[in-house]
Protein backbone atom coordinates (compact mmCIF):
# COMPACT_ATOMS: atom_id res chain seq x y z
CA UNK A 1 0.00 0.00 0.00
CA UNK A 2 1.79 3.31 -0.57
CA UNK A 3 2.28 5.46 2.28
CA UNK A 4 -0.94 8.23 2.79
CA UNK A 5 1.82 11.00 2.48
CA UNK A 6 2.77 9.58 -0.66
CA UNK A 7 -0.93 9.42 -2.09
CA UNK A 8 -1.84 12.98 -1.16
CA UNK A 9 0.94 13.94 -3.42
CA UNK A 10 0.64 13.61 -6.81
CA UNK A 11 3.15 10.87 -7.97
CA UNK A 12 5.53 11.31 -10.71
CA UNK A 13 4.73 10.58 -14.44
CA UNK A 14 2.86 11.68 -18.31
CA UNK A 15 2.04 10.18 -20.90
CA UNK A 16 1.72 10.97 -23.95
CA UNK A 17 0.17 13.75 -26.44
CA UNK A 18 0.31 14.83 -29.99
CA UNK A 19 -1.93 15.12 -33.06
CA UNK A 20 -1.71 13.87 -36.66
CA UNK A 21 0.39 15.90 -38.93
CA UNK A 22 -2.16 18.23 -41.92
CA UNK A 23 -0.69 18.53 -44.94
CA UNK A 24 -2.33 20.22 -48.48
CA UNK A 25 -0.75 18.59 -51.62
CA UNK A 26 0.51 21.04 -54.13
CA UNK A 27 -1.52 20.01 -57.84
CA UNK A 28 0.54 20.25 -61.23
CA UNK A 29 -0.98 20.62 -64.52
CA UNK A 30 -3.56 23.39 -63.84
CA UNK A 31 -4.96 25.84 -66.62
CA UNK A 32 -5.89 29.02 -66.35
CA UNK A 33 -9.56 28.02 -65.02
CA UNK A 34 -7.67 25.82 -61.85
CA UNK A 35 -5.74 29.21 -60.88
CA UNK A 36 -8.98 31.23 -60.77
CA UNK A 37 -10.39 28.68 -58.27
CA UNK A 38 -6.89 28.26 -56.53
CA UNK A 39 -8.11 30.40 -53.43
CA UNK A 40 -10.80 29.11 -52.32
CA UNK A 41 -10.45 25.75 -52.99
CA UNK A 42 -7.46 26.06 -50.53
CA UNK A 43 -9.39 28.08 -48.31
CA UNK A 44 -11.77 25.15 -48.23
CA UNK A 45 -8.87 22.76 -47.47
CA UNK A 46 -7.51 24.36 -44.81
CA UNK A 47 -11.38 24.70 -42.85
CA UNK A 48 -12.03 20.84 -43.34
CA UNK A 49 -8.34 19.64 -41.54
CA UNK A 50 -10.33 21.78 -38.37
CA UNK A 51 -6.80 23.98 -38.02
CA UNK A 52 -7.23 27.27 -37.73
CA UNK A 53 -5.65 29.02 -40.60
CA UNK A 54 -3.17 31.35 -38.39
CA UNK A 55 -1.27 28.78 -35.93
CA UNK A 56 1.91 31.37 -35.43
CA UNK A 57 -0.33 31.98 -32.01
CA UNK A 58 0.90 31.02 -28.28
CA UNK A 59 -1.89 28.88 -28.76
CA UNK A 60 -2.03 25.14 -29.80
CA UNK A 61 -4.91 23.90 -32.46
CA UNK A 62 -6.44 20.88 -33.10
CA UNK A 63 -4.04 18.89 -34.73
CA UNK A 64 -0.79 20.24 -33.08
CA UNK A 65 0.82 18.92 -30.93
CA UNK A 66 3.16 20.88 -28.14
CA UNK A 67 5.53 20.40 -25.59
CA UNK A 68 9.54 19.44 -24.75
CA UNK A 69 9.04 15.95 -24.42
CA UNK A 70 7.53 15.34 -28.10
CA UNK A 71 11.24 15.49 -29.36
CA UNK A 72 10.96 11.92 -27.64
CA UNK A 73 8.31 10.99 -29.21
CA UNK A 74 9.67 8.40 -32.87
CA UNK A 75 9.52 10.22 -35.60
CA UNK A 76 8.23 7.16 -37.19
CA UNK A 77 6.70 4.30 -37.17
CA UNK A 78 4.15 3.01 -34.98
CA UNK A 79 4.79 4.53 -31.67
CA UNK A 80 5.07 8.21 -33.50
CA UNK A 81 2.17 10.85 -33.61
CA UNK A 82 0.70 9.56 -36.99
CA UNK A 83 1.21 5.63 -35.69
CA UNK A 84 -0.42 6.10 -32.71
CA UNK A 85 -3.14 8.01 -34.62
CA UNK A 86 -4.21 4.78 -35.98
CA UNK A 87 -5.05 2.73 -32.92
CA UNK A 88 -6.63 2.70 -29.91
CA UNK A 89 -5.11 4.52 -26.93
CA UNK A 90 -3.68 1.39 -25.38
CA UNK A 91 -2.23 -0.07 -28.13
CA UNK A 92 -1.20 2.94 -29.22
CA UNK A 93 0.87 3.34 -26.14
CA UNK A 94 2.65 -0.08 -26.00
CA UNK A 95 4.17 1.22 -29.22
CA UNK A 96 5.65 4.54 -27.54
CA UNK A 97 8.87 3.83 -25.67
CA UNK A 98 8.34 6.80 -23.29
CA UNK A 99 5.21 5.05 -21.97
CA UNK A 100 6.28 1.45 -21.26
CA UNK A 101 6.04 1.04 -17.21
CA UNK A 102 2.35 2.55 -17.64
CA UNK A 103 1.46 0.17 -20.53
CA UNK A 104 3.34 -2.82 -17.88
CA UNK A 105 0.72 -1.19 -15.07
CA UNK A 106 -3.01 -0.75 -17.48
CA UNK A 107 -1.77 -4.57 -18.35
CA UNK A 108 -1.42 -5.38 -14.39
CA UNK A 109 -4.69 -4.17 -13.90
CA UNK A 110 -6.38 -5.84 -17.11
CA UNK A 111 -7.47 -2.53 -18.33
CA UNK A 112 -6.90 -2.80 -21.87
CA UNK A 113 -9.63 -3.65 -23.23
CA UNK A 114 -11.59 -1.24 -21.01
CA UNK A 115 -9.35 1.85 -22.69
CA UNK A 116 -9.08 0.39 -26.23
CA UNK A 117 -13.19 0.15 -26.52
CA UNK A 118 -13.83 3.62 -24.87
CA UNK A 119 -15.19 6.00 -26.83
CA UNK A 120 -13.62 9.33 -26.74
CA UNK A 121 -11.96 9.92 -23.96
CA UNK A 122 -8.74 12.13 -22.77
CA UNK A 123 -5.93 10.31 -21.07
CA UNK A 124 -3.07 11.72 -19.18
CA UNK A 125 -0.51 9.34 -19.64
CA UNK A 126 2.59 9.40 -17.10
CA UNK A 127 5.73 8.71 -18.69
CA UNK A 128 8.14 6.28 -16.99
CA UNK A 129 10.56 8.85 -15.53
CA UNK A 130 7.19 9.97 -13.70
CA UNK A 131 7.08 6.01 -12.32
CA UNK A 132 10.48 6.20 -11.56
CA UNK A 133 9.93 9.60 -9.28
CA UNK A 134 7.89 6.72 -7.22
CA UNK A 135 9.85 5.07 -4.61
CA UNK A 136 10.37 1.26 -5.78
CA UNK A 137 8.86 -0.49 -2.75
CA UNK A 138 6.06 2.24 -2.99
CA UNK A 139 5.50 1.20 -6.75
CA UNK A 140 5.80 -2.45 -6.53
CA UNK A 141 3.60 -2.56 -3.88
CA UNK A 142 0.83 -0.80 -6.44
CA UNK A 143 1.56 -3.22 -9.10
CA UNK A 144 0.84 -5.65 -6.90
CA UNK A 145 -2.54 -4.07 -5.64
CA UNK A 146 -4.91 -4.59 -8.47
CA UNK A 147 -7.66 -2.33 -6.62
CA UNK A 148 -5.43 0.01 -5.69
CA UNK A 149 -3.76 0.31 -9.38
CA UNK A 150 -7.25 0.32 -10.79
CA UNK A 151 -8.17 3.25 -8.95
CA UNK A 152 -5.03 5.06 -9.76
CA UNK A 153 -4.71 3.97 -13.71
CA UNK A 154 -8.78 5.12 -13.63
CA UNK A 155 -7.86 8.46 -12.45
CA UNK A 156 -6.30 9.43 -16.06
CA UNK A 157 -9.04 8.97 -17.88
CA UNK A 158 -11.77 11.52 -18.23
CA UNK A 159 -14.73 11.67 -20.66
CA UNK A 160 -14.25 13.51 -23.62
CA UNK A 161 -11.81 14.62 -26.00
CA UNK A 162 -10.47 17.49 -24.56
CA UNK A 163 -8.70 20.18 -26.77
CA UNK A 164 -5.75 21.88 -25.59
CA UNK A 165 -8.07 25.34 -24.98
CA UNK A 166 -10.48 23.31 -22.36
CA UNK A 167 -7.21 22.85 -20.34
CA UNK A 168 -6.77 26.37 -19.37
CA UNK A 169 -9.30 26.10 -16.39
CA UNK A 170 -10.84 22.44 -16.55
CA UNK A 171 -12.52 20.13 -14.36
CA UNK A 172 -13.15 16.90 -16.00
CA UNK A 173 -15.02 13.23 -14.23
CA UNK A 174 -12.74 10.75 -14.13
CA UNK A 175 -13.12 6.89 -15.11
CA UNK A 176 -12.29 6.79 -11.05
CA UNK A 177 -15.03 9.09 -10.38
CA UNK A 178 -13.16 11.59 -8.92
CA UNK A 179 -12.78 15.13 -10.38
CA UNK A 180 -9.44 16.05 -12.15
CA UNK A 181 -8.43 19.36 -12.92
CA UNK A 182 -5.96 21.42 -14.81
CA UNK A 183 -4.96 25.16 -15.66
CA UNK A 184 -2.59 27.35 -17.96
CA UNK A 185 -2.58 28.39 -20.87
CA UNK A 186 -0.64 28.75 -24.38
CA UNK A 187 1.13 25.52 -24.35
CA UNK A 188 2.00 25.43 -20.64
CA UNK A 189 -0.65 23.48 -18.56
CA UNK A 190 -0.47 21.46 -15.30
CA UNK A 191 -3.08 18.69 -14.10
CA UNK A 192 -4.08 18.96 -10.55
CA UNK A 193 -1.54 21.29 -9.99
CA UNK A 194 1.75 19.56 -9.69
CA UNK A 195 1.81 17.45 -13.02
CA UNK A 196 2.95 19.24 -15.93
CA UNK A 197 1.99 18.05 -19.14
CA UNK A 198 5.38 17.81 -21.52
CA UNK A 199 3.51 16.36 -24.75
CA UNK A 200 0.08 17.52 -25.55
CA UNK A 201 -2.69 16.91 -27.77
CA UNK A 202 -1.36 13.53 -29.15
CA UNK A 203 -4.33 11.34 -30.87
CA UNK A 204 -5.23 8.07 -30.62
CA UNK A 205 -8.05 6.71 -32.71
CA UNK A 206 -10.73 6.50 -29.98
CA UNK A 207 -8.36 9.28 -26.90
CA UNK A 208 -6.72 12.53 -27.01
CA UNK A 209 -3.87 12.19 -24.59
CA UNK A 210 -1.42 14.21 -22.18
CA UNK A 211 1.61 12.74 -21.55
CA UNK A 212 2.30 14.19 -17.70
CA UNK A 213 5.44 14.13 -15.67
CA UNK A 214 3.84 13.10 -12.38
CA UNK A 215 1.20 10.23 -11.87
CA UNK A 216 -1.68 11.40 -10.62
CA UNK A 217 -2.98 9.74 -7.28
CA UNK A 218 -6.95 9.92 -6.28
CA UNK A 219 -7.29 11.44 -3.11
Amino acid sequence: MIRTTTRKNTLAATAAAAALAFGLSACGGMDDSDAENTDAGTAEETEGTGMDENTDGDTATAGENFGPGCAEVPADGDGSFEGMAQDPVATAASNNPLLSTLVTAVGEADLVDTLNSAEDITVFAPTNDAFDKIPEEDLNALLDDKDQLTEVLTYHVVEGRQAPEALADGTFTSLQGEDVTSAGSGEDFTVNGDSKVVCGNVQTSNATVYIVDTVLMPS
